[in-house]
Formats: C-alpha cells, sequence, structure tokens
C-alpha cells in the first residue's frame, strides 16, 4: 500500500529529527514530574515584552549564531515568557565551536538544576503555557517535600513546521526542598 504523496508531505514533520542530540528527555503530554536538567552550555537571546511576541526576533540571533559556528542543532529550546528570553542547548560535543558573546547572542555556562515539569501538546501559545503553567502549580502545592525556587518558563521540542496538534512542550518551574516552619 502507498502512501498519497499529500499525506506522506503532511507527514514529514511528525518523523523525529535524527541529527538533533536532546540536552535532557521529554516530560510526556499529561505528566507530572521532578526531574534534574544537567548542568551545560546555553546560548541566550533577549528581547523586549513577551516571548510570544519576540519569538522570531528571539530566534534570528540564535541561528544566525550556530550556522556561522557549525553548531548542531539541540533540543529543546527553552524560553521565559513575561521577560522575553529564548535559550539554545549546546551539547558536549559541539561546544569547542562556541567563541563567546555576540551582539544578540550570550554564552551562559549552567549549572545542574532541579524542576518540576508537567508534559504538553498542542500549539506554542500564551493560553496553552499558561493552562499548563497553572496544572503545574496546582500539582506542585500539593507535593510535601518541594516548592517554587523560580519563575515558570516553557521547554519547545518542536520545530516551526511541526503540525500544532503534535507539537510537545513542557513548562518547568524551579524547585527547591520546601523549607519547614
Amino acid at each position: 500500500m502507498r502512501l498519497p504523496l499529500r499525506l506522506f508531505l503532511l507527514l514529514i514533520p511528525i518523523l523525529p529529527v535524527m541529527a538533533a542530540e536532546t540536552a535532557f528527555p521529554p516530560t510526556a503530554p499529561g505528566v507530572a514530574e521532578f526531574k534534574t536538567l544537567p548542568a551545560g552550555m546555553l546560548l541566550k537571546s533577549t528581547g523586549r515584552g513577551s516571548y510570544f511576541d519576540e519569538s522570531n526576533r528571539l530566534f534570528g540571533p540564535l541561528f544566525s549564531y550556530i550556522s556561522k559556528h557549525d553548531i548542531a542543532m539541540t533540543t529543546p529550546v527553552e524560553a521565559q515568557i513575561d521577560r522575553a528570553a529564548m535559550y539554545f542547548w549546546v551539547a558536549p560535543g559541539q561546544q569547542s565551536k562556541v567563541t563567546g558573546n555576540t551582539p544578540g547572542v550570550e554564552v551562559m555556562q549552567i549549572p545542574e538544576r532541579r524542576v518540576a515539569s508537567l508534559g504538553a501538546r498542542g500549539g506554542y501559545s500564551r493560553e496553552n503555557f499558561e493552562k499548563t503553567r497553572d496544572e503545574l502549580l496546582a500539582w506542585l502545592a500539593k507535593q510535601p517535600d518541594m516548592e517554587p525556587a523560580g519563575e515558570p518558563y516553557a521547554v519547545y521540542w518542536n520545530g516551526p513546521f511541526t503540525p500544532w496538534f503534535t507539537k510537545r512542550s513542557e513548562v518547568h518551574i524551579p524547585v527547591q526542598p520546601r523549607r519547614r516552619p
């Protein structure tokens, strides 16, 4: 049985991209969990206002940087929402290609981080971010041993040509052991 060409073209963005290395395993949609993110190198681009208003302007400098330095794309992309910022992970085997800060891109070394994570499916919109964030905050409030230690942020796993209904994302909240009274 042969797939019609139109169906095949629709499925191409859904197929996994084997060249993209992942910085850490994704959290499945609908699953809330605690996980430890590895220490690593990130490239950061900042804007003004909301990530959802700035994402195209944030992506450009990062993509130019990795293209100019022949750095392989790594997933996921992290995003601060209200203070617009986008972060690309740099795979350990690619870090020697990083040459330092440039206008529009800051190189950051980050320590290992502990986060609460909730996986989601759907378009990368403010509404989906806020819904997932609110669900994660409610789940975290019920956890007896951990509490928030920072602002929620988005984690995006798919590129712009992936159909909205198959896109995967997460919301992360940095956590710390709950302080006892």
